[in-house]
């Protein structure tokens, strides 16, 4: 019994001790597929990293073109209004002074409706601008 025994001892410990091997097999291929996704997302967190500040520093650079060229506008517009105004001046002194113009009499126009909505009983409407002309008559003496 004693072969026996120690024939089944041996047996279950090269049993346990081949599956130990393969389980720690197994654990360092998991391991190393685990650095190398690891690498990977490393990389790619790195690439993203690099393009955001790219980014924010093309953002930046472009707003402060913005400013420069905002302050270049409000520079040039003052240089301009400025000018503007001395041509005004010089020219409102050069000329004559201009009586103002009299008042225009008002026209008065007549609203032109549509024959449907006049009736078929009423003359033709004039066309619009056209004044009325009165003849008035004066008694003889």
């Amino acid at each position: 019994m004693k072969s026996a025994t120690k024939k089944l001892t041996t047996e279950i410990a090269e049993t346990l001790s081949g599956k130990i091997a393969a389980v720690s097999a197994g654990s360092k291929k998991i391991k190393k597929s685990i650095e190398k996704a690891a690498a990977k997302l490393a990389k790619k967190v790195a690439k993203f990293e690099k393009e955001t500040e790219k980014k924010k520093a093309k953002e930046a650079k472009n707003a402060e073109k913005k400013l420069k060229s905002k302050d270049k506008d409000k520079k040039e517009s003052k240089k301009e209004k400025a000018a503007k105004v001395a041509a005004l001046v010089a020219a409102a002194s050069s000329k004559a002074a201009v009586a103002a113009p009299a008042k225009p009499a008002p026209i008065k126009a007549s609203p032109v409706k549509s024959a449907a909505s006049r009736g078929a009983s009423r003359p033709a409407a004039k066309p619009a601008g056209v004044a009325e002309q009165t003849v008035v008559e004066t008694p003889a003496q």
